[in-house]
């Protein structure tokens, strides 16, 4: 089963060691160094932005008291669910020239096209702080969750050795932090190096646009193989780095009771920068674009009230819940096979079939698209020969090949999710099970199963969600005349139709918050000592005498 999920990353690899043709050799010559300085750009920009505003706020919300608090600790993984593509929409038909924003100062102003100043969001630096709005998050996540971690013991252990918040920040915090922060920037630069909805909606020459045009402009599926080879040899490096950023790091907690750090508190000025720190990222990461496509759905509302547009949307939530379906099942039997038989051989197995959400899916897409399109075209042919039948495309173009490449690059979220439930269950039960006469299978499905199902819930809800905003491997191996609302985004901005696309965009971003919520849940409850601190309340509500109504006789 990991051979087969690992086929589409074989096939790339595979064709770097094939010989070059016309196409590549014009790849090399002309466009491919402005692929890798744009990506690399891109890469440098969006890193030291996540590392900007992902990094203070997580410290913010930590360990500092100040207005808001508790709701920016939530809120700031808004933008978690805004697809870097969409925001990209919004923000061009709001600062375009027939914008409302630039309307408004030709209308205050007096002035005309060519005589005032404004930005070009449509440029490098234009998707470089799209790319940081949505993905600051993932900084910001692990950060926070690491800094939840550490100031149960460490920081008051700083304080009482004279640290004020700057020193405990920089000389303690951040050093023990930093393999979160490194594990959440290397997550936004492969989301970086992924995206294609952005720059291309841009127009900005990248690995993922040049895969798309060389696919389809040349016609040239070898070549797009080597070029994507290419990015993914980018992926691996950022993979590797990440890797030996922790060697040698190990860190530990230590303390198994919970000690309640009192925060530092924030007033006046201080306070004042603390909420504008945390509430703009909010703002123009989510409420603003989200305020904007609700007006634009507003104002279209004969576009999507539609069966056209109810269509569209059980395709994609038809596709989203098959492939959710599938990814967790082949997670189920890859982590519950690890459970059994821990080995060597079966943990490489595991990891192997795990590599394709570090992916992107424009890679994932072409080595599915060329083994399946050899696989049709070759039996295709024996048929004619042998039975003078054609057989046409089997898996080539159907939602066989989509669902493919969905398993590929989403099992890794879901067998996260998997592993880490079956990893809670004590191996006592399944000794237990096994002397009562069960089977493996057996202890799988009466056992383990029912003791999962919050976990599994889990794991569909957070597949549905990545698929339902995949749009390069859609846009590429999607049937004749078959759209998903990613798609039918991607095309009305594509055709400079900004508010009809609104409604699409507005209904992914809306079942994107749900993650988000199970996210702010699960890191809350994270923290050391949370749970025995709960079990002390419940025992302390437990002992409290009975609360007696006013008038009533008591012994």
């Amino acid at each position: 089963m990991a051979l087969i999920l690992a086929l589409p990353v074989l096939v790339i690899f595979g064709h770097v060691f094939l010989p070059t043709g016309d196409v590549w050799q014009h790849l090399r010559e002309t466009m491919l160094g402005e692929y890798v300085t744009n990506s690399l750009l891109l890469l440098f920009g969006v890193g030291v932005g996540v590392l900007v505003i992902g990094v203070p706020v997580a410290w913010l919300v930590s360990v500092c008291e100040f207005p808001g608090r508790r709701i920016f600790q939530w809120a700031l993984m808004l933008p978690l669910a805004m697809p870097a593509y969409i925001i990209a929409y919004t923000y061009t038909g709001m600062l375009d020239f027939t914008g409302p924003v630039q309307v408004l100062i030709r209308d205050l102003t007096g002035l005309g096209f060519g005589q005032y100043w404004f930005p070009e969001i449509r440029s490098l630096t234009g998707a470089m702080l799209m790319l940081t709005l949505v993905l600051y998050p993932y900084v910001y996540l692990l950060t926070r969750a690491a800094f939840l971690e550490q100031s149960v013991c460490v920081l008051e252990v700083s304080r009482t050795l004279g640290s004020g918040p700057y020193a405990g920040f920089f000389r303690v915090a951040l050093p023990l932090a930093r393999p979160a922060v490194i594990a959440g920037l290397t997550l936004a630069l492969m989301e970086v190096l992924a995206d294609y909805g952005t720059v291309a909606y841009f127009g900005i020459a990248t690995f993922t646009t040049g895969i798309f045009r060389t696919w389809y402009g040349l016609a040239d599926p070898a070549a797009a193989a080597q070029l994507a080879a290419v990015l993914l040899s980018f992926v691996f490096v950022l993979i590797l780095l990440e890797r030996w950023s922790r060697v040698r790091a190990r860190f530990h907690h230590t303390s198994s009771r919970y000690s309640n750090l009192p925060r530092y508190q924030l007033r006046g000025w201080k306070a004042t920068a603390a909420v504008a720190a945390c509430l703009l990222p909010i703002l123009f990461g989510f409420l603003i674009p989200a305020v904007q496509l609700s007006i634009w759905a507003a104002q279209t509302t004969s576009h999507w009230v539609n069966p056209a547009f109810a269509q569209l949307v059980f395709n994609t939530f038809y596709l989203a819940a098959l492939a959710a379906v599938i990814a967790v099942a082949l997670a189920l039997i890859l982590a519950y096979a690890r459970r059994m038989q821990g080995g060597f051989i079966t943990g490489l197995a595991v990891r192997v079939a795990g590599l394709g959400y570090a992916v992107p899916g424009t890679v994932i897409a072409i080595g599915v698209m060329l083994p399946f399109a050899w696989f049709d075209n070759t039996l295709d042919a024996f048929m004619r020969a042998q039975f003078g039948i054609s057989t046409g495309l089997l898996l080539s173009g159907t939602l066989a090949a989509l669902l493919f490449a969905y398993a590929v690059r989403f099992l890794a979220v879901s067998l996260q999710t998997v592993e880490a439930g079956l990893g809670k269950i004590k191996p006592s039960m399944d000794d237990a099970a096994r002397s009562l006469g069960m089977r493996p299978l057996g202890t799988l499905t009466r056992v383990h199963l029912p003791i999962m199902r919050g976990t599994l819930l889990t794991a569909l809800l957070l597949v549905f969600v990545d698929v339902l905003k995949e749009l390069p491997a859609t846009l590429i191996l999607r049937p004749f005349d078959f759209n998903t609302l990613a798609v039918r985004a991607f095309e009305l901005a594509g055709d400079e139709r900004l508010a009809e696309s609104s409604s699409a965009a507005l209904a992914i971003v809306l079942v994107g918050l749900l993650p988000v919520i199970l996210l702010s849940l699960t890191i809350e409850r994270s923290r050391p000592g949370q749970r025995q601190r709960m079990q002390n309340r419940g025992e302390a509500r437990q002992n409290e005498p009975l609360a007696v109504p006013a008038g009533t006789q008591t012994a």
